[in-house]
């Protein structure tokens, strides 16, 4: 190898005996070797390969086990069978991993159109939530975040949604919260619609209707914030179950009594009813506002501490509220409408009929946001209440 500069000797003596330091110096040391060194450097690890263990050749590179004599054109390297527990990923090595969501759109399977939403369902953590009483309540929550995707990008990383809202965890959430969360994964992600819903069970602490007796009655609420076009929106769910008699089953109990002293009951049975509410700007609407207004629509509510003048007091409730399907989904709907704070609204409501094989089901919808002329198949059957 020739060099440019001539090789410089320096002398170092240590105590008493000469020794000599040589100092290359080669500009040409990061060029690209020719093709006669790298058939050399080749032929010299080939040769290597085939004295060497394979724990050896493992250690340097398990890749070069296909260069071993008599390996087969597909031989497997030998690979470590340890966690390597103490290696560090530093900014180099992460460059090199393959992120193929961030890939060019040459790497899109499928139409090239855009997905409405797309992201992660059902990550859970502990959230704060504010009570109209001034508590606060640390509440297990079901997290659903999504955002809209171009069509000539390939996808998304969606652990950026999670992290993003990991950033406010630590808050008592509201929609204030909800909207500072969405900003940060519409930044993080470069989206330009986006979505939050949390999903969790809000206790009450309810009493009986005669006994003293209190217990807690829990509610499935939902809180979500949807972006379209830079309109966001507002949505509270809530799922309310009480106990429905039917109006002509308790005339034709009282008909078989008046007319010919045969004793006969009513059917009634457990019902759900899920309120959809656009909650409007600068409102505050709680959530035992929201179950304040089902209670006076129908006020047969299931009850959790029960004693025989309990059961007695509920029986005669119910005797006084009978009501069809239709007739709850018109009672919530005028205590919705009555509210300023609600703007938009839905109300599905499921009897879930003792006297058939099948539910009676009804939906009511005000405004624009929730009318739609399909029904996901399986909608009703969400209307049911496990105790």
């Amino acid at each position: 190898m020739e060099f440019q500069e001539r090789n410089s000797y320096l002398q170092d003596e240590r105590q008493g005996e000469g020794a000599y330091l040589m100092n290359i110096h080669t500009p040409d040391i990061d060029r690209k070797p020719s093709d006669e060194e790298a058939a050399e450097a080749l032929a010299t690890l080939r040769r290597w390969a085939g004295k060497a263990h394979d724990a050896e050749i493992a250690a340097l590179d398990p890749v070069v086990m296909r260069l071993a004599p008599d390996a087969p054109a597909d031989a497997y390297p030998v690979l470590s069978r340890d966690y390597p527990s103490d290696f560090a990923v530093d900014g180099g090595y992460k460059d090199t991993l393959p992120d193929l969501q961030n890939g060019p759109s040459s790497l899109i399977k499928g139409a090239n159109r855009a997905i409405q939403h797309v992201g992660i369902s059902n990550f859970r953590l502990p959230l704060q939530y504010h009570t109209r009483d001034n508590g606060d309540l640390t509440l297990e929550t079901s997290v659903t975040g999504s955002v809209s995707l171009e069509a000539d990008k390939k996808g998304i990383n969606m652990s950026r949604i999670m992290r993003s809202f990991y950033k406010h965890a630590d808050k008592t959430f509201s929609f204030g919260v909800i909207e500072a969360a969405l900003d940060d994964y519409k930044t993080d992600l470069e989206s330009f619609d986006a979505r939050i819903n949390m999903r969790f069970s809000f206790p009450v602490r309810v009493d009986s209707l005669r006994s003293g007796l209190s217990g807690y009655q829990y509610y499935d609420i939902a809180l979500e914030l949807v972006e379209t076009d830079g309109v966001r929106r507002k949505i509270m769910h809530l799922d309310y179950v009480y106990s429905s008699t039917c109006p002509c089953s308790l005339e034709l109990s009282e008909h078989a009594r008046m007319q010919r002293g045969q004793l006969a009951t009513p059917h009634s049975q457990r019902s759900v009813a899920r309120l959809s509410v656009e909650v409007k700007d600068g409102a505050c609407l709680w959530f035992e506002d929201l179950i304040d207004m089902c209670r006076r629509a129908v006020p047969t509510e299931t009850q959790v501490m029960v004693k025989r003048e309990d059961e007695q007091a509920f029986a005669e409730l119910n005797a006084a509220n009978p009501i069809f399907v239709e007739d709850a989904a018109r009672l919530f709907a005028e205590q919705l409408h009555a509210d300023p704070r609600v703007g938009d609204f839905r109300v599905l409501a499921s009897h879930q009929e003792s006297l058939h094989s099948h539910d009676a089901v009804s939906m009511l919808t005000e405004g624009t946001t929730f009318a739609t002329d399909s029904l996901d198949p399986k909608l009703f059957s969400t209307l049911f209440h496990v105790g």
